[in-house]
């Protein structure tokens, strides 16, 4: 429950065809283990009070009037139970019977959310024994067995119902029934455009071959559709196979993910947790997510669950920007990569240039941005001997580096021009007066002012380009020199945060078909990250990056959060301690998650005046379109959060 997490609960009881005693007790068995398990949110099948095949028995008084008697027994049930559940069953108004979903919290009858649309083809006939639910809901009386029972005198029936938690502000829960999910304008749009947060599904979809892909989709995409968590609970074995067969194929979706799904063929329950802040966030950025504008509102009952720590086991990724699914990785790879070199290759074009160049340091960021320029030069037509790669040595720069540099440079057919620039860097020392033995700043800076100042000039030179190579992690953490290697004429890497930077080039060394090549660029990525400002230390890299800012896949998880979707640095530092376990201790991603705000805010500045260059994910740092912050925006409502963590 706290920060926004709510747990879930799919389950598929065992019934018995027209059994409502022993139904009614697997009910209860079913909603007695999700809420041992911490389910806040139970959901059950359609109909399962009777069973869902039951055929015209629906029209018998004793299994309506047992079914209502069941109804009873099992609200009753969950007054001790810390959940909102709900239970399928048929139920009688005015004379006219429905299909509908019992919502029950703590002992209390809420609510009765009628199905809309029923099916009446195939091996579906719903219509012969049920009626349509009313468009508008409406207070009915209470069932008939209510003379044997403690109940209230009127319920709320129709489909317009939503359920709205008291804890819980964002917790706001729709219902539909199967069927309803299926049409071409389910009411669980309307449901989410008044504000539900989570729709709850209670259902009895039959198997045939491949239908359980594509309800996976369907459910899939609905979450999507409506930016809501969704959890669909159908009904399984037990059920007449007189014509069909139920699987039991239960699904627990979020905003077009599914975070948990059950195999065919078996009766169980499934578990996840629904990010409510999330669904909100999304929302909240989504401008053609808009209220509706006519019409009544959907009434609203309220319902309690204690405010609990919520124990994960949805899968927090530690490195959320890298594709987590190997079998996706060629296409996802290639695509970023395409992405890169299609931006660079229309911005060749309409500055009419004749040559890229590009500083190359051995590094991985140039490296990625000299694989992304070879590209862009195919798809131009133009040989690659037209791509300027310029080594600059200084007083930083290994032996390692420069070798890996010239190596990549020649195996991917691009020009090799090397500009040493300890001279030019010494000059600039006296003309201002510093020590070259002070290593501070402005011994670093001067070095990368430079190195932009030789790129500059030769791509006039020769009509050319000047390439960037900064990351989207380095910018974040402004670690980079203002108008030196944060300037460029087109920034290629600029959306690329540094943990995909390592992938794509890993991608690039496992399928080039040049052994040598691949075995220089898996030397790169071997190689520590630096910026190579600094002597090296017995002819190593002295100046090792994340041993100054910290790991950049912490940093990279700090970035996702913070700004896909908004959360709080509290939320963040316990989804880091799920994503991290072992990796890290909790100071260690304290104290990098202190760093990331400090540094974040102070630097904007620089992301202010970022050159142009190609989005390729859902996180972007642009000032045009990614990023829209003040350069001196105070961060001290972050940091005094951070500060109360223990």
């Amino acid at each position: 429950m706290r920060q926004g997490f709510v747990k879930v609960a799919a389950a598929t009881p065992n019934v018995r065809v027209a059994d409502v005693e022993y139904n009614k007790q697997e009910i209860c068995k079913a909603i007695d283990e999700a809420v041992s398990n911490g389910a806040k949110i139970v959901v059950l099948p359609e109909l399962c009070v009777t069973g869902y095949t039951c055929g015209d028995l629906f029209t018998q008084d004793v299994l309506l009037k047992k079914s209502e008697e069941a109804l009873q027994e099992i609200v009753a049930h969950t007054k001790d139970k810390d959940a909102l559940v709900f239970v399928g069953l048929p139920y009688t108004v005015n004379g006219k019977l429905y299909n509908v979903a019992a919502a029950i919290n703590r002992g209390e009858l809420l609510g009765m959310v009628s199905k809309t649309f029923l099916p009446n083809s195939g091996e579906a006939y719903e219509m012969r024994q049920f009626c349509p639910g009313p468009k508008k809901a409406e207070w009915v009386g209470a069932p008939a067995c209510a003379k044997w029972v403690d109940f209230e005198e009127e319920v709320l029936f129709g489909s317009r119902i939503l359920f709205t938690c008291k804890e819980m502000p964002n917790l706001v829960v729709g219902a539909e029934i199967c069927e309803d999910v299926w049409a071409p304008n389910p009411p669980s749009v309307e449901a989410a455009l008044e504000g539900a947060t989570v729709i709850v599904n209670c259902s009895a979809s039959a198997e045939a071959v491949g239908k359980d892909t594509y309800r996976g989709d369907l459910i899939r995409g609905q979450s999507a559709r409506i930016i809501a968590g969704y959890v669909y609970a159908n009904a399984g074995e037990g059920e007449s196979t007189t014509d069909v067969v139920y699987g039991g194929h239960n699904i627990i979706a979020e905003n077009g993910v599914i975070l948990s799904e059950s195999p065919q063929f078996t009766n169980k329950i499934i578990y996840s947790e629904i990010d409510v802040d999330r669904i909100v966030s999304e929302r909240r950025k989504n401008t053609s997510f808009q209220p509706l504008e006519n019409g009544d509102e959907m009434l609203r009952i309220p319902f309690s669950i204690d405010v609990e720590e919520t124990t994960l086991t949805r899968t927090i990724e530690a490195m959320p920007f890298v594709p987590s699914n190997l079998q996706d990785r060629e296409n996802r790879c290639e695509e970023i990569l395409t992405i890169q070199a299609m931006g660079l290759k229309k911005r060749m074009q309409h500055a009419h240039c004749k040559s890229a160049v590009v500083g190359i340091s051995g590094g991985l960021d140039s490296t990625l941005a000299l694989l992304v320029t070879a590209k862009a030069f195919d798809m131009l037509g133009l040989e690659r001997d037209m791509i300027e790669c310029v080594t600059m040595p200084c007083f930083g720069t290994t032996d390692r580096t420069y070798q890996n540099a010239c190596t990549l440079t020649k195996k991917l057919g691009a020009t090799l021009k090397e500009v040493v620039i300890k001279d030019a860097v010494r000059t600039h020392f006296r003309d201002i007066g510093h020590d070259e033995n002070v290593h501070d700043v402005t011994f670093e800076n001067a070095q990368a002012r430079e190195r932009t100042q030789v790129l500059m000039d030769i791509a006039n030179m020769t009509g050319g380009m000047v390439i960037g190579t900064g990351d989207m992690s380095e910018l974040a953490l402004g670690w980079a020199t203002y108008n030196g290697d944060h300037m460029s004429m087109y920034g290629v890497n600029g959306s690329v945060p540094k943990t995909l930077v390592r992938h794509l080039v890993k991608y690039y060394a496992d399928t080039c078909q040049d052994k040598e090549l691949s075995a220089v660029l898996l030397d790169i990525l071997d190689t520590p990250v630096s910026p190579e400002l600094l002597p090296p230390k017995d002819g190593e890299i002295a100046q090792k990056t994340e041993d100054l800012v910290g790991p950049y896949e912490l940093h990279d998880f700090y970035l996702y959060y913070i700004l896909r979707f908004g959360y709080t640095p509290s939320k963040i530092y316990r989804l880091a301690k799920y994503a991290f376990a072992g990796a890290y201790d909790d100071a260690t991603i304290l104290k990098w998650l202190k760093t990331f705000y400090r540094r974040f805010f102070m630097q904007q500045f620089k992301r202010s005046c970022l050159p142009d260059g190609p989005k390729v994910g859902s996180v972007d740092v642009s000032p045009r379109g990614g990023l829209r912050m003040p350069s001196d925006a105070c961060a001290s409502i972050w940091l005094q959060e951070l500060e109360e963590l223990k």
